[in-house]
């Protein structure tokens, strides 16, 4: 069964932005774009392009800093042309104040090839379950030629990297602070990624410390028109809660039970 939400998490770096700070709004739209393809090929499992777009109203601006959350989910399909809802939701990494930014309905159509291409239909679109809510990040991205070396398979580094902020994700949205890594303990790859995947990072946080938290990561390839899906890389990585100053502060606040306990316990 394909997943009913496909989302893609990115974070907003000082080169996405105008002079205001705030998230271009082409590079929104290109991501907006992307997670319609993926949602889109998810569901048909067939090349796929984008016809038109639709009411993309822009409520809320992104800023500098920010988690972005694009989530995609197909709403209607024809024969070959499916619509696709997509959402940017920006989030704040201190305190996880989340706001819209902008909705839009997407137009993707299937263009199969080869010997099948002519029959070709879209299958039927089936309510999708409301997903239960886990600690879990899952972001999805496709690999692009300029990921890749000159065999066409996705760079170490490149993999490394997504699944490291995938690990930031999920530390910040556990913590509720900003976090920096301190260290990754081991990354093991099982298979080579190629141009054209999918790939998937899926990160939970396994161990708390006093200021610091062990997250583990999985980063799945899927191909985009069988859907067979691998695990490509695993690894463990510990990331530290800071305050502005970069200087380590607990995972958790004490709560003001915790802290007039500790107080009498001084009196």
């Amino acid at each position: 069964m394909e997943k009913p939400v496909t989302s893609l998490i990115d974070i907003v770096f000082p080169g996405d932005t105008n002079h205001h700070g705030t998230l271009f709004g082409g590079t929104g739209l290109a991501l907006m774009d992307r997670v319609a393809f993926i949602a889109a090929t998810r569901f048909g499992r067939a090349p796929f392009v984008t016809a038109s777009c639709e009411r993309i109203d822009f409520r809320q601006p992104a800023r500098i800093g920010h988690i972005v959350e694009f989530t995609a989910r197909p709403v209607k399909a024809g024969r070959r042309s499916l619509k696709v809802e997509v959402e940017m939701v920006a989030e704040t990494i201190v305190g996880r104040q989340r706001h819209i930014c902008t909705r839009g309905i997407f137009h993707m159509v299937a263009t199969p090839e080869g010997a099948n291409a002519a029959s070709y239909a879209l299958p039927a679109l089936v309510p999708a379950e409301i997903p239960e809510t886990t600690d879990t990040v899952a972001m999805v991205d496709i690999v692009f030629p300029d990921q890749a070396n000159s065999v066409g398979r996705m760079f170490g580094g490149e993999a490394i990297a997504y699944m490291t902020k995938a690990a930031f994700v999920a530390a910040t949205r556990y913590s509720g602070k900003l976090v920096v890594l301190a260290s990754s303990e081991r990354i093991d790859f099982a298979r080579a990624i190629e141009i054209g995947e999918i790939v998937e990072a899926e990160a939970r946080v396994e161990r708390v410390g006093n200021s610091s938290m062990s997250i583990e990561t999985k980063l799945w390839s899927e191909n985009l028109l069988t859907g067979e899906r691998h695990i490509t890389a695993t690894g463990h990585f510990t990331m530290v809660a800071v305050d502005m100053d970069h200087r380590p502060v607990p995972v958790r606040d004490s709560s003001p039970i915790e802290v007039a306990h500790r107080n009498h316990g001084r009196a």
